[in-house]
């Protein structure tokens, strides 16, 4: 099929805005992966654009109805995305390796989006409106918003284990994140948060609801029951390791099945977020039924 010269120039306009964008968020991006942080925390940004762009695919077709230029909230977004760019580049030397790539990502985002308003409108930005917003998924959290997520979590997970500990009938007592039983001591560390999982399956619950539900409200359950799901799979490792380092062999705190051995729990993650999406699309399903 013979792509109209317009449509040409549009696509040609987007693609310079997305390879600006790229070479601003290259390097703080490089350097944060090649980070400690990218391991606990950033592994799945390079992911996103993918899943971005496959989105986007599957939208093609309703993209290209009616689009148009939009001469005055496109430029308005990108200049707004080059002035944060500038700024951060010419005063932003104070900020950790971390924010630094915050600000950075956020200012080619907007880009991004700016380009994107500019050459197809509006119109076509509402219709892609979750493949685009699913960019901000690049975007590191700021520091101290991470420190905070990480706390939140490892306080939910350590409350889910005690719980369990406490069904478990094992003899033990806490102090704090840390679980004293019969010879051994497990602290929930920070590292313990779960904070990666646990973003990987709000991304899966946003990924799900985008394409099996169609309400807002329905698709905002899906998301939020991630919060409890990750502690509660969280709290469930945490168990079953103190367990296994008390009867089986001490020496399983030191293992690759602590270390790497997330695998088998976040897929009891999905296996519990599953009847929730089921749920609320058999409802979704019946109310459309009775419309």
């Amino acid at each position: 099929m013979k792509i109209p010269k317009a449509d040409i120039m549009r696509h040609g306009i987007f693609l310079v805005g997305v390879l600006s964008a790229t070479a601003m968020a290259y390097w703080p991006l490089t350097a944060l992966l090649g980070s400690r942080l990218a391991r606990d925390y950033h592994s799945l940004i390079p992911f996103i654009p993918i899943i971005s762009i496959y989105l986007l695919y599957l939208k093609r077709k309703e993209l290209l109805k009616g689009i148009g230029y939009s001469f005055l909230i496109g430029p308005a977004i990108l200049i707004a995305g080059l002035a944060f760019f500038t700024a951060c580049t010419t005063f932003g030397g104070s900020l950790n390796l971390n924010d630094n790539a915050t600000v950075i990502t956020a200012s080619s985002l907007l880009v991004i989006w700016g380009t994107f308003i500019f050459a197809y409108g509006t119109k076509a930005f509402t219709s892609a409106l979750f493949p685009l917003l699913f960019l901000v998924f690049m975007i590191p959290f700021p520091y101290e918003v991470m420190e905070w997520l990480i706390t939140f979590l490892q306080k939910g997970s350590t409350e889910f284990a005690n719980f369990l500990l406490w069904l478990s009938q094992v003899p033990y007592y806490r102090e704090g994140f840390v679980f004293h039983t019969i010879g051994i001591d497990v602290e929930v560390a920070p590292e313990c948060s779960g904070i990666r999982s646990g973003l990987a399956l709000l991304i899966t619950a946003l990924l799900a609801g985008y394409l099996f539900l169609n309400s807002w409200w329905r698709r905002a359950i899906l998301a939020l029951c991630v919060i409890p799901i990750t502690m509660l799979k969280n709290g469930i490792r945490i168990t079953t390791l103190t367990l296994l380092s008390t009867y089986v062999d001490p020496r399983i705190l030191q293992s690759p099945l602590h270390r790497e051995g997330g695998i088998p729990f976040f897929i009891l993650a999905l296996l519990l977020m599953a009847p929730i999406l089921y749920f609320l699309r058999k409802r979704e399903e019946k109310v459309n039924h009775r419309e």
